[in-house]
Formats: structure tokens, C-alpha cells, sequence
């Protein structure tokens, strides 16, 4: 793809326009989001995102419109982990449900600043130093092991860096609307609402080291891994209040990304093989026998892996209900 400064800053201006548009047309005034609300604005930057995807194909061909797809469906997943996360974090800090917006936009943001810092830095490792694949492929790895084994019921607000934040900050017990900080007896304090916000920041950390190094294994353009991440992380905020209670039931979504995140990291070090220059490796030549996994098996894998753990969760709720009806 060849995308002139002019397309990145045209791109970027709308990302932050979209953004900004949302703080002040819904997050600004404190308030709990009508399930209809929710409903129009997740299908709207749904159909946007796939109408992005259909111009980058006729554009740029559908090899480039596969990769983005494929990229977006892999966020999107990615971030529905996320929210359930945040939904953990805040259920901990009792965060007032009129609040959970701003928590969640402010989140979101975070997300796209590390990620879009952490997308700059993936395409200067790729340029210069093709042995990177190698690397991304093994952090997928472990990062697949870790999403399959390791509880999900784990709670972020208990975890050894929050327990360093509780340790150095002056915490107030309750909630003073929306304000991050108050003054009482003329010494500052933080409210539980700052505290929220530092540790869904330290999860979108956590996440974006998960992410990029997924979607890299996608696409090498880092303009559809910008794009894509825009996307999935947009509508994000209302797809939160549309499937609250659904996100419960999703019990084998971590085994179905921990699937997904398998399959790239195998990918990844497929491609490291076939362009290697470590001469430590095969005396750094690159192993051409090695295959290379076309986007468009990769977009119908990870496409049918979602379908599957969606429909496995669902049913094993839906039967587990029916259980504890019966008793």
C-alpha cells in the first residue's frame, strides 16, 4: 500500500474527530445508556468499519481488504476480552453505573494511544529487523498458553500494582460524582474514580502487548493495523451496555482468542522461516519450503474460531441454566 502522509493525517484528524464527538454528544453529561442507544451506535461503527474494508479491497485489492478484515475481526475479539475486564474492574471499585461511560471512553482512549505507540514501534522493528517475527511468534505463543490457563476470575483492582498505587496515593472511601481528585480538611485526595481509570490503563497496556503483536501477524501495513485497531476500539463504549450481560456468558471466549492467538503465532514464526537471516538459523538463509498461510484461510479461521466459542459459550449457559432450573 502506498499511503502519503496526507491519508495518515486525514486518517488520524477523523479517528480523534470520532473520539471527541463521542465525549461531548454522549459522555459528557453523566448518564446510563438506553439499550436503543447502545444498539444504533454499535451497528453504525460496526457498518463503518466494514465499509472501510470494502474500499480498502477495491482500492487497494482484496489481498489488502482480506488483511484488514482479518485484522479487525482479531481486535474486535480482542477487545470484547478487554470489556470483560473492565466490567471486573469496575463491578471492584463499584463504579456508578451513570459513570461507566466516562470510565470506558477514557479507557478506550488510552487503548489507542498505547496501541497506536506500540504500532509505530512494531513497523520500525519490522522494516529494519526481519528476526522480529520470530519474536512476535513466541510472545503469541506464550500469550495463547496464558489467555487457555490462566483464570479468568482473577481481579486487576487486587493485583500488585494497584496494592503499589493504594500504598502511595491518598484514597478517598466514596465516590464524589465524577471528579478524580477532591480536596477535604485542605489536603488533596484521589476518588475511587482515578483509581479505576489508572488500573483500566494499566490493563490497556497489558492488552495492546497482546494485540499488536497479533494483527502484525496478519498484515504488514501499518496503516491497516492503525485502521483496524481505530475500528474495533470504536463502538466499543456501547457495545459495553448492549451486551453486559452477555459478556458473562461468553465462557469460552479466552480459549477461542487463546485459539487465534495460537494460530498467528505459528504463522509468524511460518513467516520468520521463510525470510530468516539469523545466521544461526539454517546458516541465514531463508527456508523457502517453509509455508506461508494465505489470508484468506487466516480470515475464515479466525472468523469460524469466534463463531465456535460463541456458540459453545451460549450453549453451555443456555444448558447450565436449564440445569438449575430443574433443580
Amino acid at each position: 500500500m502506498n499511503i502519503t502522509p496526507l491519508v495518515w493525517a486525514i486518517t488520524i484528524a477523523v479517528t480523534i474527530a470520532f473520539f471527541v464527538y463521542e465525549f461531548f454528544a454522549h459522555v459528557r453529561k453523566p448518564h446510563e445508556p438506553t439499550l436503543g442507544e447502545s444498539a444504533r451506535w454499535s451497528a453504525f461503527y460496526i457498518g463503518l468499519a466494514v465499509l472501510f474494508g470494502v474500499g480498502v479491497g477495491f482500492t487497494s485489492g482484496w489481498t489488502y481488504g482480506g488483511e484488514y478484515f482479518a485484522g479487525y475481526l482479531t481486535e474486535k475479539a480482542l477487545s470484547i476480552d478487554n470489556l470483560f475486564v473492565f466490567l471486573i474492574v469496575m463491578t471492584a471499585f463499584a463504579v456508578p453505573k451513570k459513570f461507566q461511560q466516562k470510565v470506558l471512553m477514557i479507557g478506550i482512549v488510552i487503548a489507542l494511544i498505547l496501541r497506536g505507540g506500540f504500532i509505530a514501534v512494531g513497523a520500525a522493528l519490522i522494516e529494519n529487523f526481519s528476526w522480529v517475527f520470530y519474536l512476535f511468534g513466541a510472545l503469541l505463543l506464550v500469550l495463547a498458553y496464558r489467555q487457555a490457563f490462566v483464570s479468568a476470575d482473577h481481579d486487576p483492582s487486587q493485583g500488585r500494582f494497584m496494592r503499589f498505587v493504594r500504598r502511595h496515593l491518598p484514597i478517598t472511601d466514596e465516590y464524589h460524582g465524577d471528579r478524580l481528585t477532591v480536596r477535604i480538611d485542605g489536603r488533596r485526595f484521589v476518588t475511587p474514580m482515578l483509581l479505576t481509570i489508572i488500573a483500566i490503563g494499566f490493563i490497556d497496556l497489558v492488552f495492546a502487548v497482546d494485540s499488536i503483536p497479533a494483527i502484525y501477524g496478519l498484515t504488514e501495513e501499518a496503516y491497516i493495523v492503525f485502521t483496524a485497531n481505530a475500528f474495533a476500539l470504536m463502538g466499543l463504549r456501547q457495545l459495553f451496555f448492549l451486551v453486559g450481560g452477555l459478556l458473562e456468558r461468553l465462557v469460552y471466549l479466552a480459549q477461542g482468542l487463546a485459539v487465534i492467538l495460537a494460530f498467528i503465532g505459528v504463522k509468524l514464526v511460518l513467516h520468520a522461516m521463510h525470510v530468516n537471516e539469523l545466521p544461526f538459523i539454517n546458516g541465514g538463509e531463508p527456508m523457502l519450503w517453509a509455508p506461508e498461510i494465505p489470508i484468506w484461510f487466516s480470515l475464515l479461521f479466525i472468523a469460524l474460531t469466534i463463531a465456535v466459542a460463541t456458540a459453545a459459550s451460549l450453549f453451555k449457559t443456555r444448558k447450565s441454566a436449564v440445569s438449575e432450573n430443574v433443580r
